[in-house]
């Protein structure tokens, strides 16, 4: 089997009578070649089975795809979309610009581009953008012996065979049989025996993101899709909701982090988009901190008496902001999964109330004694008032720390509530908010402790 670099080499000098080799390359080794070969990618797929490079289309990025359609030939370009499910070349044609779509569509097969056209119809992020109309349904009069000839028939052209679906003269679907209860009866069986009438399906307008969730509690290979009417349109299958996954995983980290989500692999995302995208939140947060700059100027009096309350702030703020970014991760995760709902906000707020204050009393009780212990063993003299310093340092941190913790679980849900996305109440967002109130709160809590001493 040559290496990448010997695939290289052949495509470059044209050794046409070698290019038979290249459809014994695995789909890992064309992906391989994919990422480190851009340019080259187009000639290869020239080469290659169009049946294997369909395979291999669907698991390289939007980017490399563009370049792949847009270097073959318009008739090599339409063999290899023909080619594709109807749920792959769906996906790869709604990631493009309109004007792009309508060229595409103009050298498909007439059967494929009106599928296309009608797929292209549902609303991005909806499920029958996700669907493949590939499938084989029976009918509950039929024999098991009769659904065999019609897997001979009609299998190879389906997305999987794992499940059969069965309609009634309308198409409404009424049922789903796993192929095993096909391969263990008398052939002689009618389908009405194996149906229990009890099937789990999608609507085709759903949001494409509530499929991952009835995939992973229902453990199923595919799921069928119904309209309004129960009338069974297509399927979902789990290898496209495993891509919807990770997608959706990868997208959300990146805005927890702080950041707009990036269309594409870090390695392959141009210089100028990967500033784009990092800028803009960058300069919000930027602003946010700010306001620490304008809060301190607020306390500069109490400062100014008391330089030895400066030392702490960092300590203070960093406090805050980390109980508040840990307290925001858990919850947009559980969201995510589908655990809490903002009718559980209750719930949260209640159980987030007594993680703060437990949080901030151990760490009140670390800084109290840390500074116990510095002036204990003369490490450091905070002067004659330093144990009213340590309770201030002390229950500044349990308040900080509670206000934190508070405010970083609530933020995500008040935000979905509103419709926007709790991934928005990013890490660092909640750190910057919290920085903010933290110092608020730890020179109002030095004014009550340390009022007629230092302040």
């Amino acid at each position: 089997m040559p290496n990448l670099k010997d695939i290289k080499n052949l495509l470059q000098n044209n050794r046409i009578t070698d290019f038979v080799k290249l459809n014994k390359l695995s789909s890992r080794d064309i992906i391989e070649f994919a990422n480190k070969y851009t340019n080259w990618t187009g000639k290869l797929f020239q080469h290659i089975d169009i049946l294997h490079a369909a395979r291999v289309f669907k698991f390289l990025r939007k980017k490399k795809q563009e370049i792949i359609i847009r270097s073959l030939p318009d008739e090599k370009a339409a063999e290899l979309l023909n080619a594709l499910q109807p749920d792959d070349r769906t996906a790869f044609l709604g990631l493009l610009p309109g004007n792009a779509v309508k060229e595409l569509l103009k050298i498909l097969a007439p059967e494929t581009r009106a599928e296309t056209l009608k797929l292209l119809g549902y609303p991005e992020g909806s499920v029958g953008r996700l669907m493949t109309p590939d499938y084989l349904a029976i009918k509950s009069e039929d024999t098991v012996q009769q659904v065999l000839d019609i897997i001979r028939k009609q299998g190879k052209a389906a997305e999987t065979l794992n499940f059969l679906f069965v309609v009634d003269d309308k198409g409404v679907l009424i049922d789903d049989i796993n192929i095993k209860e096909f391969l263990i009866v008398d052939p002689s069986t009618p389908v009405e025996k194996l149906m229990d009438r009890q099937y789990i399906a999608l609507s085709v307008n759903d949001a494409q993101t509530e499929t991952i969730r009835i995939f992973k509690n229902n453990s199923r290979f595919a799921l069928p899709v119904i309209n309004e009417a129960g009338v069974l349109l297509g399927i979902v299958t789990s290898d496209d909701v495993l891509r919807l996954a990770e997608k959706e995983n990868t997208r959300e980290i990146q805005r927890i982090g702080g950041s707009e989500a990036l269309e594409e692999p870090y390695t392959t995302i141009s210089f100028g988009h990967l500033v784009k995208k990092r800028a803009g939140w960058l300069v919000i947060l930027f602003l946010g901190e700010m306001l620490t700059a304008t809060a301190m100027g607020h306390f500069e009096d109490e400062i100014s008496k008391a330089v030895v309350l400066a030392l702490f702030i960092p300590l203070i703020i960093s406090s805050g902001g980390n109980s508040g970014s840990q307290a925001s991760s858990i919850i947009i995760r559980a969201m995510a999964l589908g655990e809490i709902k903002f009718s559980s906000w209750w719930y949260v707020m209640r159980k987030e109330i007594f993680s703060g204050i437990v949080l901030g009393s151990i760490l009140g009780l670390v800084g109290f004694f840390r500074i116990f212990f510095w002036q204990h063993f003369h490490f450091y003299d905070y002067g004659e008032h330093w144990l009213l310093v340590a309770f201030t340092v002390g229950f500044s941190l349990l308040g900080v720390v509670l206000w934190g913790t508070f405010s970083g679980s609530m933020l995500p849900i008040i935000l979905k509530k509103l419709g926007a996305d709790p991934a928005a109440s990013s890490a660092p967002f909640v750190a910057t908010l919290v920085d903010v109130t933290g110092l608020v709160i730890y020179f109002s809590v030095a004014t009550l402790i340390l009022r007629g001493t230092m302040l």
